[in-house]
């Protein structure tokens, strides 16, 4: 198996970060043009990882969405950092800190419109890591 970490930067808003270009280059270059599978894991308790069309408004909608479920108020019993840090420790509970995509030919066998994002609502954690295994 081949692993490799990432580093993406997202700054001090919430949203989603298409790490797709760094997955496909990666498994091209682990599979050395063959068959296997990409695993993408978040190792941070607050992000998760998310298959979606991006720049459609989609990625827009599922902020939305996860604003109207995980609202960044003062409810949350984890209560350190900003104002609703504790709802991003319940968002891996509903977008997972995984994903695992099929690879064939040393291409990501996505969809025609699916993404992989980074999702991520911590405005206190402004760099993650993404670690790409790849096994063949």
């Amino acid at each position: 198996m081949e692993t490799e970490i990432i580093q993406v930067r997202t700054g001090s808003r919430e949203g989603l970060f298409d790490i797709t270009s760094q997955c496909a280059d990666f498994a091209a270059g682990a599979s050395g043009g063959g068959d296997g599978l990409l695993h993408v894991f978040v190792p941070h308790a607050t992000a998760g990882l998310a298959l979606i069309e991006l720049g459609s408004s989609s990625d827009r909608d599922l902020l939305a969405v996860l604003a109207d479920l995980l609202p960044a108020d003062d409810r949350w019993r984890h209560a350190h950092g900003s104002r609703g840090h504790g709802r991003s420790h319940v968002l891996p509970a509903f977008v997972p800190p995984y994903a695992t995509v099929p690879v064939t030919g040393g291409r990501l066998a996505l969809g025609t419109w699916q993404s992989i994002a980074l999702v991520d609502l911590n405005v206190d954690n402004h760099v993650r890591q993404v670690r790409l295994s790849f096994l063949g």
